[in-house]
């Protein structure tokens, strides 16, 4: 089969809310999809429906709906701490037989919280209502209160505000979450940042840097402002720091500098950084909705599922 391509995926770091892998072996073309299908094509859980029973904030009730909406819900298995993919266990609701909503297609949530009254003179501090208060009644579905350990320890509320009321207010309803994707709204979105970079390829000509000056080669060095060179301190030798396919950015202020050194225009960079057309570092950070893994591992099922189904359409094509 011509131009048939095996990718490779080599994993750089992973935690719950971030990832960074690298795509080789393939072009932007998958590496584009991969990406888009992560941003738009993976299934979650976002409050669709909300029921307002009483509301007596400061806010009215669609503010409040939107802001509900952008909570990120985690499906969570038992006592697991991960969250996963639930497209296999929650159907879309357009494709649900049940006659208005069932837990097949549908998780509902409570919230009832008020500001009693008090018959002092003192002023009260406003009371924040957060994700914390949302009563879920089914228990492996959660709002996702935090990303990290270390962004729970850094804030001041107790998980994601919605509203602050006041004494004598309060704020009761019932919502419904269902699975959707954000290419129809962005609120079923698992991704906060799903994008790729291009490989640098750096070349070092070192018969041409023979012919500068130590001095020279310094200024090559501290010209680039991603600091991807060094000079080597035991040969004297000009190379790449070991990070520099992490903080490239393909600045043009090298190349302005080398055509300064040059003795004729039409010689030989000393370096130079070029874009790898089939090696891709990829970074995806979660909502909290999923975890980056599962993101990446439920956008390759989807990608997975269409090129079936296109490949299923085709041969009926030639069958007719």
């Amino acid at each position: 089969m011509p131009h048939q391509r095996f990718p490779k995926v080599e994993v750089l770091s992973v935690n719950p809310h971030e990832m960074k892998f690298i795509l080789s072996e393939t072009d932007t073309s998958m590496a584009n999809a991969l990406r888009r299908t992560m941003i738009a094509e993976v299934p979650t859980l976002a409050i669709d429906l909300v029921e307002f029973h009483e509301n007596s904030t400061v806010l009215n009730d669609e503010y409040i709906a939107h802001r509900l909406g952008l909570i990120p819900l985690r499906y969570q298995l038992g006592d697991s701490l991960k969250a996963v993919d639930c497209q296999e266990v929650f159907l879309s609701h357009r494709d649900c037989v049940c006659y208005e909503r069932c837990p097949r297609c549908s998780v509902e949530f409570e919230l009832d919280v008020s500001y009693p009254v008090s018959s002092d003179d003192e002023l009260f501090a406003p009371k924040t209502v957060t994700s914390t208060d949302l009563l879920s009644l089914n228990d492996q579905v959660q709002p996702a209160h935090f990303l990290s350990q270390d962004e729970q320890d850094e804030s001041q509320d107790e998980g994601i505000s919605i509203v602050k009321i006041g004494p004598g207010q309060r704020l009761k309803f019932k919502a419904i979450a269902r699975l959707g994707i954000s290419k129809e709204h962005a609120k079923w979105c698992p991704v906060a940042v799903a994008t790729y970079r291009f490989w640098p390829i750096i070349h070092i000509n070192h018969e041409q840097l023979a012919t500068l000056s130590m001095d020279q080669k310094k200024e090559l060095v501290q010209v680039c402002p991603d600091k991807i060179l060094e000079i080597d301190g035991a040969t004297g030798e000009l190379r790449a720091v070991d990070n520099a396919w992490d903080i490239c950015t393909y600045t043009e202020d090298l190349m302005y500098a080398q055509q300064a050194m040059k003795v004729r225009k039409e010689d030989d960079d000393f370096v130079s950084v070029t874009q790898s057309t089939d090696r891709f570092v990829f970074t995806v950070e979660s909502t909290g909705a999923m975890d980056a893994e599962e993101i990446v591992f439920a956008a390759l099922r989807v990608m997975k599922k269409r090129m079936t189904y296109l490949a299923q359409e085709l041969e009926n094509l030639k069958d007719m």
